[in-house]
This record gives structure tokens, sequence and C-alpha cells, in this order.
């Protein structure tokens, strides 16, 4: 076998042809090069030293073949193609209970070559993965998470839910352990201290301390046992965790025990051992089920989703898989059923359920023409309807994809507090040993001095610096949810809340957006089905508008194929038809195309030239939504300037902005013109929300700081924007402002809480203050008073 190499990190060997080569070293699988650089990077290369030629079993053995997370059906179902060609999956990270853990596996995947971002929640165990597929395969990825302690499987509601259930049941067994343990230790203890006041032979105290030892030590090693393998990982990795302050202070003080117990000199710890190890766990129970329960508002729209749909073939009803269902099927849905796909109706009317998508609870009436959204419920409405979009690209699939995006994408400030938390446990263990030594040396007690050491360790909670932020994030998600705001990323929580200028484009924000025509003069006969297919290919509301009068006028009214078209932003739409050039938009378009033409009107004008002729002119007008008026006044309050910018003539501009009280605006704005004005506020130094829904908004709405976009809007600006205002009111809008701006301020006292605790707590137990038990005590209450806030918002917001 002299064609076989050694792996260079576990030490197996295999023939040279399936080798991976990485400079002069060579390794069996992407897991082991991965580890490899880990340890090089974070200077743990020694374990080679130690380990010498003894040949390592990989961790993956205990789990299924990763080979299976290539296979063509996983990457069909739980894989796709991001708009930069890479391949991105949404994964569930098992095992992972603190802020280090979820350090370690971002670190591990992107020491990867190949691997292009990983960000993983702590609220939830959600990683998002990029990668390159030429470069690294995702069973690789999964090996580089095994390799390190953890395993993952893809994120699906219905097996989240199993693997949850199966996390919570774990917790109860070892729960139950100790807290049974637990009780009885006291009973002893109850004796043991009774003696210690009364007096107590020595050989009867020996006997309830080996009593003790015996009911703590399955506390210690079985109920504490995730503590003691968070502990293993943070070590291996060198990183200090809240695992190493637990396992730690509850290990010395169980062999310290063990030690008065055999000689027979001084107080045992074992009730202090049982109470550590308990309380943290139930503390801990208690933060996954709360975690777990801002998450579920998340997942709200995706949970139940079924299988198949039923579709009409060959003129009968069959089912079929909802992957498989394509574009122009005819899908059926019966009263009480979810739509699972966006489409038109063909047949039926009756009322629809769109609160998960709007959050208004007023059921939307649709028939025959009308739009079905995917994730609404028919309330009693049995309909066929043209499926327009497939799953993978429907309404809801999207609103799902943007959700897990949303949840992975971490704030800045979430970032500085995990930087902190770094640092915290490492700091802790230092302040832990030198407290010991300067009790020491000034008492010359060793005992004391060592319950106070242990004390220091125990009471210290970098849990609760790493959930403050996380967790009111995750609140803030869920109540825009709920609200009909969906924000992209968690990270634009924290940049809304801090915005000073507010730009508003006019038509489809501060109006309704379906103006209808009050006025059509017509200066020379024309064929209308010029004008019909010209405006039927926009979805600007002044083209919607004026499509819908045309067809009422002649709803046999048909379409033709131009031969050339394309959409000027802000300006109207031109096109070729035949030998005909057609053109239909606002004064400026027919000043450009050298159409000199004199109308006056306080209404939206909108002109129709064929062959620079100008053959028709039709007024519209326009509804301003209910609660602009107060939107623009409650924004003032809080300090944020509002500006309205509209592709508009001056008229319209003024009657909208007095009817609104709003005092600056901007007239006929281009695309370009919008985008210099959020240019200038940059330079001035203003955080900058842009609002709007067509295209000539796409780019003022990148450049902004947020771009908001209402649902109804063009997919380009959907697409573009930061946050998407499901149900297109102002309402919504004024809650977007609401909640980022009270999800920072949650964070913010989140974090002052874990601050203000281990401000007090840590100098009380450094003075002796504090025994170790209250100590544990101590530490789980700060992790829930800071789960406690984030709950104590969301309840609030829910009984508005």
């Amino acid at each position: 076998m002299s064609n076989n190499i050694a792996c260079t990190h576990c030490h197996l060997e295999f023939n040279e042809s399936v080798m991976i080569k990485d400079g002069e070293h060579y390794f069996c699988c992407n897991g082991c090069q991965g580890v490899y650089h880990l340890l090089n990077e974070e200077g743990l290369d020694s374990f080679y030293e130690k380990a010498g030629d003894t040949k390592l079993t990989p961790q993956t053995g205990q789990y299924a073949d990763s080979s299976n997370f290539n296979s063509p059906a996983f990457y069909d179902k739980f894989i796709k193609i991001n708009s930069d060609g890479f391949s991105e999956v949404s994964l569930i990270i098992e095992g992972i209970h603190c802020s280090a853990c979820v350090w370690l596996n971002e670190k591990a995947l992107h020491q990867m070559d190949g691997v292009v971002e990983a960000n993983i929640n702590y609220t939830n165990n959600k990683a998002t993965i990029v990668w390159a597929e030429d470069i690294v395969k995702l069973s690789g990825i999964i090996d580089m998470i095994r390799a390190v302690g953890y395993n993952a499987f893809p994120y699906d509601a219905s097996i989240q839910e199993v693997q949850a259930n199966k996390e919570r049941k774990d917790y109860y067994l070892r729960m139950s352990v100790a807290i049974f343990a637990t009780m009885n230790i006291m009973w002893i203890a109850v004796a043991q201290y009774a003696g210690y006041f009364t007096g107590i032979a020595q050989d009867m105290k020996t006997v309830l301390n080996i009593a003790e030892g015996i009911l703590a030590t399955p506390v210690l090693f079985y109920s504490g046992w995730i503590f003691f393998r968070g502990a293993y990982f943070g070590i291996k990795t060198k990183t200090v965790n809240m695992d190493i302050l637990v396992a730690t202070g509850a290990l010395l003080t169980y062999i310290y025990s063990i030690y008065i117990t055999i000689v027979e000199n001084g107080e045992a710890y074992f009730d202090s051992v049982s109470m550590i190890i308990t309380f943290v766990l139930i503390g801990k129970f208690l933060e996954v089920l709360s975690k777990k329960n801002a998450a579920d508002a998340l997942d709200i729209m995706g949970q139940n989703i079924p299988n198949e749909v039923n579709i009409i073939e060959n003129g009968s009803i069959v089912s079929c898989k909802l992957d498989d269902v394509k574009v122009d099927n005819i899908v059926v849905v019966s009263c009480g059923e979810k739509v699972l796909l966006d489409g038109e109706i063909l047949k039926g009317d009756g009322s629809f359920d769109e609160s998960n998508l709007t959050g208004e609870s007023e059921p939307i009436y649709k028939t025959i023409g009308d739009s079905v959204v995917s994730g609404t419920v028919s309330i009693d409405a049995d309909i066929h309807f043209r499926v327009t979009k497939d799953f993978e690209h429907s309404t809801l699939s999207n609103l799902m994809m943007l959700l897990e995006s949303a949840i992975s994408k971490k704030p800045k400030i979430q970032q500085m507090a995990n930087r902190l938390s770094e640092y915290f446990s490492s700091t802790i263990l230092i302040l832990s040993f030198v407290t010991f030594l300067v009790w020491f040396v000034f008492f010359d007690d060793f005992e004391t001095s060592f319950i106070v050491g242990i004390s220091v360790i125990v009471i210290a909670c970098p849990c609760a610096l790493a959930l403050a932020t996380p967790l009111a994030t995750l609140v803030g998600l869920s109540l825009g949810i709920k609200k009909g705001v969906l924000f992209k990323e968690a990270a634009q929580l924290e940049t809304m809340a801090k915005t000073n200028v507010l730009l508003l484009d006019k038509t489809g924000t501060i109006t309704v957006g379906k103006p209808e025509v009050v006025n059509e003069k017509v200066f020379q006969e024309f064929d209308k089905k010029l004008l019909y297919s010209l405006v039927k290919s926009s979805k600007h509301p002044v083209a919607c508008g004026i499509k819908e009068y045309l067809k009422t006028q002649n709803e046999e009214i048909k379409d033709i194929i131009f031969d050339e078209f394309s959409h000027i932003p802000a300006c109207g739409i031109d096109a070729k038809y035949q030998d005909k050039v057609v053109i239909g938009g606002n004064l400026k378009l027919m000043k450009q195309n050298g159409i000199e033409i004199f109308y006056s009107s306080d209404n939206t004008i909108f002109y129709f030239a064929i062959d620079k002729t100008v053959v028709a002119i039709y007024e519209l007008s326009d509804q301003i939504k209910v609660g602009a008026k107060e939107l623009i006044a409650s924004l003032s309050k809080k300090g944020i300037e509002s500006v309205m910018l509209t592709g508009d003539h001056k008229s319209i501009a003024i009657k909208v902005a007095q009817e609104i009280g709003l005092k600056n605006f901007f007239y006929e704005q281009t695309a370009e013109d919008k985008a210099n004005y959020v240019k200038k506020l940059h330079k001035d130094g203003k955080v900058v929300v842009m609002v709007g829904d067509g295209v000539n908004d796409v780019l003022a709405l990148a450049l902004a700081d947020i771009g908001i976009v209402m649902g109804s809007g063009s997919d380009i600006a959907i697409d573009v924007g930061d946050v998407v205002l499901l149900n297109d009111s102002l309402k919504s809008l004024e809650d977007s402002f609401k909640i980022s701006r009270t999800t920072f301020g949650l964070i913010k006292q989140n974090l002052l809480i874990s601050l203000i605790y281990n401000s007090i707590t840590i100098p009380l137990a450094m003075a002796g203050y504090v025994i170790p038990l209250v100590a544990a005590i101590s530490m789980s209450i700060s992790s829930l008073l800071v789960v406690g806030n984030s709950m104590r918002i969301r309840l609030k917001w829910n009984k508005r």
C-alpha cells in the first residue's frame, strides 16, 4: 500500500487519488481540512503533538452519511441559488446553547474555502449558509459542523417542531433527576444544619455527607452533562463560555466536598453542587421555551403547509405535489382551505382571510378576474384559479425566505454584545482566581477563600448579555409580521430607529394609488386598443386607472403586441406598433419628444400621443390615504422630518401637501432627481428612509439607509426595498417606526439589565456576601429578567 497517505488531521490512511491536497498537507475530507485550519488559526496546533500518531475516530461516524446532503432531491427541496449565483441553505444547528457555540460554528465555517457567508441566530439555532458549489459541497460543510461537536439538519417547520420536542424531552429528564435528587439532598441538609448548631457526631456527619454525595453525583454528571459538553468544546477551541463557568464552579465544589468527606474535617457542599446545576438547568430550560415561543410567531406563515393541491387535468380534479404545479395550471380551492399559489380567479367568488400577510382581520371579497395571493385562507369561497407563479416564486415562499434571511442578519449592537461576551467569561475566571488568592492571603482560610472564589464564577452570567439583543430583535420581527410590516433584515430595526428624515412618494404611498379618470378629452379618433395595450403593460397607478376606465367602456377590448416597448421612469411609456410611434405619460415626456401642448388642471394629467400628435388627454384624481395627516404630525413630534418627492406637476403637489400638513415637497421629480436628493441628505449626515412603490422610486430606495415598499408595488421595487408594508396602509408605516424604536430601546434595556446585574452581584460575591447556592439562583434570574422584559413588550403590543 505504498500509495496510501495518512490524513494530516485524523491520521487515517487512504489512497492518494482520493485525498485533498493542501500545500504540503493531505486530508481525507473537508471536515479534517477545516478542523486542521481552525486549530492552527486559534493557536491549538499543539493538539497534534499531544495526539502523536494516534488515529482519530471521525465524529461523523455516529451520524447519517453526509453525502445525502448532496442528493438532487435534497437540493430541489432545500437549496436556493441566490442573485450572485451562490448556493444558499437554511439549517438548524443541533447542540447550540450559548453565544460561544454560535461563535465556534461561524468561525469554523468561515475558515472553509468556498463558504461565502455563515450567519447563525442564537434564538432559534437557524443557520443561513452561502457557499460556492464548485469549491465545496454541502456535505463538507455538514462534516465541519459535526467535527466541532454539533449536528445539522435542514430547516423545516415540521422537522424543527420534532427536534424542539426532542430537546424539551431531554431537558425534562435531566431536570427531573436534578429536582428529585436536590429535594432529597435538602432533607439531609436540614439534618446537617441542625447538627451544625446543636452538635453532631463526626461519623454521623460523614454518613450524611456520603448520602449527599451519592445523590449529587447524577445531578452533576447526568443533569449537568450539557454544561460539561459545552465546556469541553469551549476548551478545545480556546473559548471561555458560560458552560466553563458553571462546570468549573460545580466540579471544583464537588471535588472539594469529596476531599472533606474523606478526611472528615470541615464542611462539605454537595447541596451547593446540586443547587448550582439544578437552578441553572431550570433557567436554561425556561430560556429555551421563551426563545421557542418568540420564534413561533415568525414561523406562522410556514406552518401546516400541505404538500399537495388539487388541480384540473383533462377535465378531472387530481392531486398534485405543490412543487410540481406549473404556471397556467388550474387550481381548485374549497372553503376553509389555504391558498398556496398566486393566481387569477377564473371561476367562483367569496371572502378571503389575508391577516397572515397584511395583519388586517377584515375578510376581503374577491371574484372572477381578481388576484389571489398565496398564504391567504378561503373563508367561504369555492374557486378555480389560474396559477401565475409557481411555489418557489410565490408570495408565500418569498416572504418565508425573507423572514429566514431577516433572522440571520445581526444588528451592529448585537455584534458588539457578542464581542463583549467573548471576553466576559475569561475576565470572570481571572477575577475568581484573584479573589481566592486575596482571601487566602489575608484570612488564611482555604475553605472560605475557595467558596468565595466559586461564588464569583457561578454568579457571573454572560448568557444574559448574549440573549439581550437576539431575543429583543426576534420580538421586534414577530411584532412587525403581526402588524403587516416585513423587515428583510434584523439589522434594519436598529438603522430605522435612528432615522431623522422620511422621504415619501405621492402616488400609492400618500394617496390610495388608485386614481380614477374624471375627465376624458379626445382630440382625434384613434384605436383604443393601442392605449389599452400601452397602459396594461404598466403597474403604475395612473396607467391602471386608465386601463380600468377603458375596460368599463368596452369589456371585450383586446390588447395588441408592440414591436418595441419601454418604460421611462417618472415620465411614462413609449412603444412602436407597425409604423406608428405611441407615447403615453406626463407633460415632461411630451416635451422630451418635441410635443408642445398647453393644458391646465389641478388633477393628474395623462397625455396620449400617436406620431407626435396628442390625440387624447385623461384627467385622474386620487384620494389621500386614511391617516396621512396624522402620520406626518406623529413623526414630526418624534423629530423626523417628512419630505414628499413626486413626479406630478406643481399644482397637484401643492394640493396634496396642504391637505396633509406637509411643509417640504418637490414636484416633477425623475428617478435621478430622487436619488440625488438622497445623496444630498447623506452628505448632511442624515439617516434617510425612503417610501415608494414604483419603478421610478427604485434608485432612491436602493440609496436610502432604509427603503420601504408598499406590498402592492412593482416587483423590482419590492426586491430593492428593505422593508415591505404588506397591507399598504400608512398605519403600518407608523407602526414600523414604533416597532423599530421600541425594539432598539428594548435591546438597550436588556443590555443595561445584564450590565447592572453583573456590576452589582460580582463585587458582592468577591466581598464574600454571596454563597454558591444564592449565586446559582441569581445567575438564572438575570437571564429570566432579560427574557421577561422582552416578552413584556410583546404582550403589551398584542393588547393594542
